[in-house]
């Protein structure tokens, strides 16, 4: 609802909520002094207006103040923060991977996000800089019921820096180890007296501690428009491109990935950067029918492309020199060439209403999206059991000696998605403590796949209901228990050995928790325990050779425990810590390798025990402002290869320091060191010979200069 304030403009310069609340500002010529404010509040999609603390499910929130105050500027980076949240195999560093509560979902395309509740993991868009980051909500446990297909472990929401009315922005210069360079900026105001605008932003390169010279830059101007009291439009346009050379890591030697040096890259530097590009588009309108109901309607469009050539380790032991003389290294070149367009709107109204003695936050929506992916893969392989020395390298000396082949056509497909999906949730007060959520999501899905090299076409039609159930109980206003109950779902691409499509993955998860906040509010955690279960996950059949069937079974069961806030006021706290223990619940058949997996095997990269801790403490040197902060992450052993229950990625802890200080209003220097130790350390792994090395010590100096 809008709600109008006489204050002086100065009082609310800087408002803005971690629900991407925007504050315009309206002036009042018979008040010369005093002006009448308009707060807009621009709710986000799939929350209705229920507060976070009512929900009954785990939620963490990273804001852009602790992402700044850590010299955190990647996605990928910040979930490191994240307990439950863990990182997988990044495709060559080009794009952001990871899985919540032990489950990644597909590992052949990007992890699924939202951005601002628009779907950001279909398609290529790269590693997401965090430059444009308002906030991260980390959503733990299924959200099927509301947001369509999802994992569930969780849901991973970015909601974006609004424009505002009143001037303010900054310029940001850094410079690190490994050539780091980064300029930075952030720019917000009015236009008029109704048309807010801001722009920010981000250019990065480097030559990487991996030589793989990585390189991007990130755009993001938005406008606000105050249509009136009770009506907003917001657009967003998003332009990003990052370029670097593929990277698949480096090879464990006797099971021992660091027996070759973090830096070692054993790519080829000859095929030069792989490009992602991305343009993304979001109208959001928002319509206040009354105090107590409102309209939310959006449209989002997002292409994406990802191209170039590739040197990518042989896997193959019948085709891998390695294992003959120790020193060797056959690899494939490849050629990808993948586009995507994903078209995507939703409708949601939201309000509140009494019957008897309860009241109904109601949430009533319907979204909708067209996905289309033209990708084109074409290989060289040397032949099986030949042993040939084309295309390879030494590990040991990694100096090109060979020319570069020509890659053979390998897929040339063309997939296109539809999806329809109407959603309802009903949040009751059943008295002044107890709260009741009851929600069912509907989807309609339908895929179309063109083999343009075969000359078919599969078309896939699925339908899916899952429902949604939690139940809180607020002791006062400092605690509250809960328990949840959801199902979801995920298609699977592709078809069976009877030009079947598979049936989609099947979830189901509980949780129960406490959430609690100390009486002055100053500190708020949560303690959550969970289960979740998959079903129909893909893997090998086991009867017809060469086919996929939709076999396997896994699940998550754990406990989370979440703690930030100021424990004085000067000295800031974030912790998370998260213990998973993420199996095979059935026998089943590796679908790359035809390797048998028994029941109660390992997931890949997910450690049972994870943690971090950032403690920021705030002071004065004479008058000017300081910080000083230290981080701590702590990630336990890993399975390292699905394949090979005994190649196991080490433990390892992290330890970071940075500061700041403003020697004046405007201007603040910060420096940061990760890694503080040099630790040796796998980041995550696919298999034994692509495992990508942790980056070692790395330091940034920053100086930035606020309006």
């Amino acid at each position: 609802m809008n709600t109008k304030f006489p204050f002086r403009r100065s009082i609310l310069a800087s408002v803005i909520c971690l629900t991407g609340s925007a504050v315009t500002l309206a002036e009042d010529s018979a008040i010369s002094e005093l002006e009448e404010i308009t707060v807009v509040s621009q709710k986000q999609p799939y929350r209705g207006d229920a507060p976070l603390k009512s929900l009954p499910q785990a939620v963490q929130i990273l804001d852009s103040d602790l992402l700044s105050d850590m010299g955190v500027v990647e996605l990928q980076n910040a979930l490191d923060l994240a307990g439950g949240v863990t990182r997988q195999n990044d495709f060559g560093g080009l794009w952001d991977s990871f899985a919540v509560r032990g489950f990644a979902g597909d590992e052949n395309v990007p992890s699924g996000y939202l951005v601002n509740g628009f779907a950001a993991g279909r398609g290529f868009s790269g590693r997401r800089d965090a430059s444009n980051i308002e906030s991260i909500e980390i959503i733990k446990g299924p959200g099927s019921a509301l947001y369509g297909r999802s994992e569930p472990g969780g849901t991973i929401n970015l909601i974006t820096k609004k424009p505002q009315f009143e001037t303010e922005g900054y310029a940001q210069i850094s410079v690190g180890r490994f050539g780091g360079y980064r300029l930075e900026g952030d720019y917000t105001g009015e236009l008029t007296d109704t048309i807010a605008f801001r722009i920010n932003g981000a250019y990065d390169e480097a030559e990487g501690y991996r030589h793989n010279e990585p390189q991007k830059y990130a755009l993001t101007p938005s406008f606000l428009f105050a249509l009136s009291d009770s009506t907003s439009l917001s657009y967003e346009l998003e332009l990003a491109k990052q370029e670097a050379l593929f990277d698949r890591g480096v090879v464990a030697i006797d099971g021992d990935a660091s027996v070759l040096s973090a830096r070692r890259f054993l790519g080829d530097p000859r095929n030069g950067p792989m490009e992602v590009e991305a343009t993304g588009h979001q109208f959001v309108l928002q319509h206040d029918l009354n105090n107590d109901w409102s309209i939310l309607a959006g449209l989002g469009y997002r292409e994406s492309s990802f191209k170039g050539y590739s040197a990518d380790t042989e896997l193959s032991g019948g085709r891998q020199l390695l294992l003959v003389d120790g020193e060797t290294l056959n690899r494939q070149r490849r050629y990808r060439d993948y586009d995507a367009e994903d078209l995507s709107g939703r409708v949601e109204l939201t309000g509140a209403f009494d019957t008897g003695p309860f009241t109904h936050h109601v949430l009533i929506g319907a979204d909708a999206y067209e996905f289309e992916l033209e990708s084109i893969q074409n290989r060289w392989r040397v032949g099986f059991g030949t042993m040939d020395p084309t295309y390879s390298v030494n590990i040991f000396n990694p100096v090109e000696t060979y020319d570069q082949p020509i890659p053979d056509p390998q897929n040339n497909n063309l997939e296109e998605q539809s999806s329809l999906g109407f959603y309802i949730q009903d949040q009751l007060d059943l008295t002044e403590k107890w709260k009741l959520t009851l929600g069912v999501r509907y989807d309609d899905y339908a895929q179309d796949i063109t083999n343009r090299l075969a000359g078919t076409v599969t078309k896939t039609s699925q339908t899916a209901t899952n429902p949604r159930a939690g139940l809180v109980y607020e002791m006062n206003n400092n605690v509250s228990l809960y328990a949840s109950y959801s199902e979801g779902f995920r298609p699977n691409t592709g078809i069976d050995f009877f030009n079947e499509a598979f049936a989609p993955e099947e979830s189901k998860s509980y949780e129960a928790g406490v959430k609690m906040s100390t009486p002055d509010e100053r500190l708020s955690g949560s303690i959550a325990l969970f289960k979740a279960e998959k079903s129909n996950v893909l893997t090998s059949d086991p009867v017809h050779a060469g086919y996929s069937a939709a076999l396997g079974e896994a699940e998550s069961q754990g406990v989370e425990i979440d703690l930030s806030g100021n424990i004085t006021d000067s000295l800031r706290l974030w912790f998370a810590y998260a213990y998973i223990d993420a199996q095979t619940t059935n026998d089943v058949i590796n679908r790359d390798w035809g390797v048998e997996i028994p029941a109660g095997s390992r997931l890949i990269n997910v450690p049972e025990h994870s943690g971090s801790l950032s403690l920021i403490q705030s002071f004065e040197i004479g008058d000017s402002p300081a910080t000083v902060g230290l981080g701590v992450n702590y990630v336990d052993d890993r399975l390292g290869e699905t394949i090979d229950p005994d190649y196991i990625l080490p433990s390892y802890t992290l330890v970071s320091l940075f500061g700041s200080y403003s020697p004046m209003d405007k201007l603040k220097f910060s420096i940061g060191i990760d890694n503080l130790f040099d630790e040796e350390y796998s980041a995550s792994s696919y298999h034994k010979w692509w495992t990508m090395p942790g980056s070692p010590r790395t330091y940034t100096v920053s100086m930035r200069f606020s309006l």
